[in-house]
Order: C-alpha cells, then sequence, then structure tokens
C-alpha cells in the first residue's frame, strides 16, 4: 500500500514539475508551427517530453522567418522556459512591389515614326537606364538579354533581367519581359538556376521599365 501512495506521488509531482516553454511573438497575429504542425498565434505553451526535441517556427507573410529547436532534459540542452521571436520585416518584400508585370510578355506597339534603327537605339537606351551589363544584343534580329543583376537579403536572393524581343515587322512592335526570381535564401549564387523560381514581386528599381517602354517607344 506504501508502494502505491509512492508511486502515485511520485507520478503526481513529475506531472506537475513537466517542462514546459512559453512559445510567443512579437506579431500577435504570427503563426506559430511546433514539427511542422500550426499549433497556435502569437503565443502557445509547449509541453516538453523530456526525451523528444521540437522544431519551432514562427512566420507571418511580410516578415522574416524564424526557427528553433527545443529539447527535453534528455535529448538536448536545457530548455528555456520562454522562447520569444522577436519578429522584424522581411527586407526583400520592403524593396520590392507585387505586381502582375513580372514574367509575362508585353508588346509594346513602336512610334511610326521611329526607323527600326531609331527604335533600337532608344530601345537600347531605356535597358541601359535600368541595367548595367547587356548579355546578348542583336540588332539584325532586333533580340536584347540582359545579364542577371542579383540583389541578396537576409533570407533571400533576387535576380531580375530584360528580355527584348522583335514581335512584329509591321506594324513594328516589341516584345519586352521582366524575369524576376527569388532563392528564398541569402547568398544564392547569380548561376544556380535551380534555386531559383518565378516571383510575382519586382524590386522597386525596376517597377517602371515597362511602363517607361510603353510610354518613349509609342509616343508621338
Amino acid at each position: 500500500m506504501k508502494t502505491l501512495f509512492l508511486l502515485s506521488a511520485i507520478f503526481a509531482f513529475t506531472s506537475v514539475t513537466a517542462q514546459k516553454v512559453t512559445v510567443s511573438t512579437s506579431e500577435n497575429d504570427a503563426s506559430i508551427i511546433v514539427n511542422g504542425q500550426l499549433v497556435g498565434s502569437g503565443t502557445y505553451l509547449l509541453k516538453i517530453d523530456k526525451s523528444e526535441c521540437y522544431n519551432v517556427k514562427a512566420q507571418k507573410t511580410g516578415f522574416l522567418k524564424y526557427e528553433a529547436t527545443v529539447c527535453g532534459k534528455k535529448a538536448g540542452p536545457e530548455p528555456p522556459k520562454t522562447l520569444f521571436f522577436n519578429m522584424k520585416k522581411d527586407d526583400s518584400e520592403e524593396a520590392s512591389i507585387k505586381t502582375d508585370q513580372a514574367n509575362i510578355d508585353f508588346e509594346i506597339p513602336v512610334n511610326p515614326d521611329l526607323s527600326i534603327s531609331d527604335a533600337w537605339k532608344l530601345t537600347t537606351q531605356i535597358v541601359t537606364d535600368y541595367f548595367d551589363a547587356i548579355e546578348v544584343s542583336d540588332k539584325e534580329t532586333s533580340y536584347l538579354r540582359t545579364a542577371w543583376s542579383i540583389q541578396s537579403f537576409q533570407q533571400n536572393t533576387i535576380r531580375t533581367r530584360l528580355i527584348v524581343k522583335l514581335s512584329k515587322s509591321n506594324p513594328l512592335t516589341f516584345k519586352i519581359k521582366l524575369n524576376s526570381e527569388y532563392s528564398g535564401a541569402s547568398g544564392t549564387s547569380v548561376k544556380a538556376d535551380e534555386q531559383f523560381r518565378d516571383w510575382d514581386r519586382v524590386l522597386r528599381k525596376y517597377q517602371n521599365v515597362i511602363s517607361d517602354f510603353s510610354t518613349r517607344l509609342s509616343k508621338k
């Protein structure tokens, strides 16, 4: 009887003293994800098994992503009593705008008063207003492609380039495409094609590229 009482007391004490970690974020609507499962927003009380480790993430659109590992006493370092994520805005999103002009071909009719030679010269001028390096330029076929321009952020790498090609000779029309891609990681090599995906945003310094072509090439 005494043994049963002692075991019950030990079990009760263990339950009361079981490790708990208060997870919270500076953004009260940020998602808290534990081991891949959404468990709450803003704050969550995580109960720790002493032999297990837990992957804890905090995420919110427009903010940097945060991640930490918390383990029980037998699985790793002593877990903290609180885990606070001071979330900061995603600098790649602050430096860009959401747009429907990324990765889409736009046809720009050329002012009929311009010869194809003058139109091509003006086209090149517009391109160099935004991009430092032209990778391919063929006046005979009216094809131009800039080199990728790359910019790295805290948790992202953005690469951007412009492609110009002849759409129609009569009436003279160029096809313009602004490629905007992201890797989702900082410091990605510009040559790592397999790590980049189409982005539905463009860096602010390129936001007027398409409208500039439309205005300057088409105006009379």
